[in-house]
């Protein structure tokens, strides 16, 4: 069944391959230690302006986030690569933009449900569900974005683990405070940045503005999006000509 870009074939395969393979309990930990954080540093008394910082904007926003998407965006298509699933699909008369379409909504999807639900449980329990509901928009956005980089990065290289969490922890992590022109290009940044703009609290502090946020995050997830497409074209070729 095909509706536009989306094909719900593919999609169902995508999800069924995703949620049946050992890779997807690698999504439970993290956002369970975000919770516990979260939990433990109210029952002890401490104020939110004291432990948001560290535990939604390092932890659920900086490492949470970007890799549950990694999980999950490598996983889309790189465990059909491994069991030669994605030969068969590329076998059929199918457009490549709509294979890709179909895998990044259910890695998007995926992303953010793991990941906004606790963020918003969080936000609450900081004593603003307004913050629980900026923290699940700014998930959304980065879910988007994130999912995009990661599913491209799945086709232009064998090792798209690493490099991903080269770019989470090297230079968004690291770089981008030390060296404050980088924050343009972290599409972490950018999910701050919406989230503070929709909670409007005093807990978020976005260091980049919104419309360069929403417009950077479209590139990277339309940059992104168009390069796994037509890369994903060189696979079929190299295929048929093998």
């Amino acid at each position: 069944m095909t509706a536009g870009l989306f094909n719900m074939t593919i999609a169902r395969i995508t999800a069924r391959a995703l949620f049946g393979r050992r890779r997807f309990l690698l999504l439970l930990p993290l956002p369970a230690l975000l919770v516990g954080l979260a939990v433990l540093a109210d029952s002890l008394g401490a104020r939110p302006a004291d432990w948001v910082d560290p535990v939604i904007v390092g932890l659920g926003l900086g490492v949470v986030l970007p890799v549950v998407a990694l999980v999950v965006g490598t996983g889309v298509l790189g465990s059909e690569m491994d069991d030669g699933t994605l030969a068969h699909i590329l076998a059929k008369p199918l457009p490549r933009r709509e294979i890709i379409f179909s895998k990044l909504v259910v890695a998007v999807l995926v992303t953010a449900v793991t990941v906004g639900v606790p963020l918003y449980a969080v936000g609450v329990l900081a004593g603003s569900s307004r913050l629980g509901v900026g923290l699940v928009v700014g998930a959304t956005l980065g879910s988007v974005a994130y999912s995009a980089l990661f599913v491209a990065l799945s086709l232009l290289t064998r090792r798209p683990v690493l490099l991903g969490l080269i770019y989470v922890l090297v230079w968004e992590g690291l770089l981008t405070n030390l060296l404050t022109s980088t924050r343009v290009l972290s599409i972490q940044q950018y999910v701050l940045a919406v989230a503070d703009r929709v909670a409007k609290s005093d807990l978020l502090t976005g260091n980049v503005s919104l419309a360069v946020s929403l417009a950077m995050a479209f590139i990277f997830a339309a940059g992104a999006t168009l390069l796994a497409i037509d890369r994903l074209r060189s696979f079929s070729v190299v295929g048929e000509t093998s």
